[in-house]
């Protein structure tokens, strides 16, 4: 099993959508799907496929963050040499017009695209 290098933030930010997809989204579509069943017949019930499909969403969802976390490696970034750009580091850039912008190296799952 790869780790993935996950700073610490990133796991509490990736805790906290499990945590909220298990405690409310994932009752919510429960009685929405309940509901929809008590409108009859299924094969033509257009909110209870939709009720369906945000639930295979949701537990997708919530076995992915369960995977992550389960293999996250947690990064210290304070313990970061500032003189090496590294998985976890805070860079500024400045460009040929001397605009200034900050990033910080994290990996795919707390990416920003």
């Amino acid at each position: 099993m790869q780790q993935v290098p996950m700073p610490a933030e990133g796991h509490k930010v990736l805790t906290v959508e499990m945590k909220h997809l298990k405690s409310v989204q994932r009752p919510a579509i429960t009685s929405a799907i309940s509901e929809a069943r008590e409108h009859g017949d299924l094969s033509e019930n257009a909110e209870y496929h939709a009720a369906k499909e945000k639930q295979g969403f949701i537990e997708s969802r919530l076995a992915h963050l369960e995977d992550q976390l389960a293999r996250a490696q947690n990064v210290d970034a304070s313990a970061i040499d500032s003189e090496r750009i590294v998985f976890g580091a805070t860079v500024t850039i400045v460009d040929a017009d001397e605009q200034e912008s900050t990033y910080r190296i994290v990996g795919e799952e707390q990416a920003n695209l």
